[in-house]
Formats: C-alpha cells, structure tokens, sequence
C-alpha cells in the first residue's frame, strides 16, 4: 500500500462509547491529533445498559442537567424462593440516561478540531509498520486506511481489536425492557436464582413509574427473561421499547501492547457483581490518558513502556477490586436458597445493616468486606460455606497466585 494513501492520526480510537468519548476529551487538551472510529451512526445507540451507577460519577465528571433520571436509596436482594432483604446507605445510587452519558463528550468534542470522528465506519484490522526504525500501527477501517502511534481499543466486550492481540473476554448476554410499572421508585432490586447464577435479574426505577427489567446470563437468556419476567406478572407485549447486549465476565485483562491499549468492556473493566463498569473505566481512562501524553513524550510506545503507565496504576488500584468483586461472584454463584436465608438472618441480627451503611461501596468493596470478616458469625458462615464448595477455593487461590 503507497504511503499517500494513509491518513496519518496520532491516536486513533476504537469506539465511540463513554470510554472512547471521555478518553478523547482528556487527549484533546494536547496537541495529538486524535480519530474515533464507530461502527454505528449515532452515538449511544442501541442503548444497552440498566443505568444504575454510584454517586462516585459526579465526582470523576461534571454531570449535566438532564442525565441522572433518579437515584435509589434502597437495594432489595431477593433469593429464588422470594425471600429477600432490604438494605440502604449512605450512597443514594443514580439511574442515568445512558445515551445522553455517552453523548456527552462526543458532544464537547465536536468544538475540539483536534478530534475527528468517522462514524458508520467499521475497524477491520490492524498490522504493524516499522518506518525509520519507528514503530506504527497501520489500521484498515471499512472506508479508509490509518497510520497511527497508538491504537486504542474501546470496542466493547467482543473486542476485534483485542481478538486481534490473542485477548478474550467471558461475556454474559443480557436482555431488558423498559415498561410502565407500579414497583418501587426509591428500590432497585436484585433477582438471584440458579438458572441465571452468573449475574441476577434486575428491577431498576427510571421515574415517572417506568421501570427497567432485566436480566443477563451466560445461557439461555430469552427462555430465564421469559420465566422472570412471568414471575414479576409483567406482560413482555406491554413494553415501551427493549434492548439487548453483552456483558464482559471475569477479572481485568492484559491491557497493554506495543503501540495498543485497551480500555473499558474490550479490558474487562467490569464488575462481575453488578455488571457495571462506568466508575471503573472512568478512571482506567485517566490513566490512559496520563499513559499516551507521557508515550509522546518520551517518544517510547512500547508495550513496557504502557504497561508502566498505564496496566500497572490500573492493576493496583481497579484491577485489584475487580478480583474482588470476581471472588464475591465466584461465592454468589454457589449459593443455594438456604445459603441466601442463613445470609439474610446473620445481617438482620447482627446489626450489619449499620456497616452498609458506613461502608457500603458498590464500586470498591474492600473496607466492607474486611469489616464484615471482622464479625465472627460472617467469618463462620463464609468458611462452612468454602468446606462445602471446595472448588471455589482453588479459583481463589488461581485467581491470587
């Protein structure tokens, strides 16, 4: 291929989601001259998300008028013979516009010309290019051809960047419908049973009593949606609109490469408890971002040099939350009904409900997990429950050695 017929970028983008918007936002200060690629035409579109996220966003950004539709003060946690518990803290959770999340910083780049944006065009491939002993990323879209320092990969849980650096994430598919309901509005609730044990159903107040239900599940999603949704006696041909989508499943990748990075769902920065990743890839982008400014820099992209800056400050901080978050799933997958009512009963006499409260975290769960160990009838429950599952413990022990 003639040189001419490439067009040169220093950053090019894969994804045009809240990961690959924000990174470009925090790039566009620089001088890089930055593409995003997105397969679809508009941005945030189809909406695939339930939209429940920590208050921990209007900290990492400054939320806009419009995007949090409400918040929910309480978790109800339901086990599959219909016994449940309700808990609440002091985080209030919102429920976001997703499509306006994402649009977000698509829309404060649009003033940027630093940042241009192909959309409906599809990253096909990517190859390596040596120039002058230089090392550059040669990217093949379905319109044109790219020359690039640095490739970033933000093209969610089935990444085709990441397929091509041998990456392979777990993924969970899910399903959703939006509909008119008389349930709680202050109330997200959580549906756990066998048959969807990967993750659990969902009910998730938008406000103005439209409520998104869900579920996701490594298999058979439609027929466990089907059954759930009878369950909740909630008729599918009622809906306002439904949406589909797939959920990375495991613990944080290798994110790092000569000349590429990977950030958000295409990294597995995603909680395997909630499925959520937003406050996770937020901050994994300013990393990246740190990560790139400092490549040009020093004028090193190679894979020592953004494993430095950017895999490692993200293993020791989110990286190792996730495993957390893994190893909770890993024992929420065991569960039984009667784990669940022992459970329940242990948090209700043993004042638990005051550690949620303090140290509830639904994003980085460390403090009250350490806490909750500290109580000898939790420890108790927890170690009877590993004796009789045995084989979570040699996940775990894979999982830290």
């Amino acid at each position: 291929m003639e040189e001419s017929s490439y067009e040169y970028f220093d950053v090019c983008i894969v994804g045009a989601s809240i990961a690959g918007n924000y990174l470009s936002f925090l790039l566009s200060t620089s001088n890089l001259r930055i593409v995003v690629l997105e397969d679809h035409r508009e941005i945030g579109l189809p909406f695939q998300c339930a939209g429940i996220i920590s208050q921990k966003l209007s900290q990492l950004i400054k939320l806009p008028k419009g995007i949090v539709l409400n918040q929910v003060i309480t978790a109800k946690i339901v086990s599959s013979s219909g016994k449940f518990i309700k808990l609440s803290g002091d985080e209030h959770p919102y429920i976001v516009d997703r499509v306006a999340l994402d649009r977000l910083y698509y829309d404060k780049n649009q003033r940027n010309t630093k940042v241009t944006y192909y959309l409906g065009e599809k990253y096909k491939s990517f190859e390596y290019q040596i120039d002058n002993d230089k090392k550059y990323v040669l990217i093949e879209t379905s319109k044109r051809k790219i020359k690039s320092n640095l490739l970033v990969g933000c093209d969610g849980p089935l990444s085709s960047v990441g397929k091509q650096l041998k990456v392979k994430n777990d993924v969970l598919y899910a399903t959703q419908i939006r509909i008119k309901a008389h349930f709680s509005e202050d109330e997200a609730a959580m549906y756990f049973d066998p048959q969807w044990k990967q993750l659990f159903g969902w009910i998730v107040p938008e406000g103005n009593l439209i409520f998104r239900i869900g579920i996701a599940a490594a298999n058979n999603v439609n027929e466990c949606f089907k059954r759930f949704l009878e369950e909740l006696n909630i008729d599918i041909n009622n809906k306002i609109d439904q949406q589909g989508g797939i959920i990375p499943y495991g613990i944080m990748n290798h994110i790092a490469f000569d000349n590429i990075v990977l950030l958000g769902d295409a990294a597995g920065q995603v909680k395997a408890t909630t499925g959520g990743g937003i406050i996770m890839l937020l901050t994994a982008a300013k990393y990246a971002s740190r990560c790139v400014n400092l490549c040009f820099k020093n004028n090193n992209f190679s894979k020592k040099a953004i494993k430095k800056y950017y895999e490692k400050p993200c293993s020791q901080t989110i990286g190792r939350e996730l495993k957390l978050h893994y190893l909770i799933r890993l024992i929420l997958e065991k569960f039984k009904d009667k784990d669940f009512v022992i459970f329940f009963k242990i948090i209700k006499e043993n004042r638990i409900e005051h550690l949620i409260t303090l140290y509830g975290d639904m994003d980085f769960p460390k403090a009250l997990i350490i806490k909750l160990l500290r109580k000898r009838t939790v420890l108790s429950f927890v170690l009877k429950f590993l004796v009789k599952n045995p084989v979570i413990i040699f996940k775990i022990l894979k999982l830290l050695f």
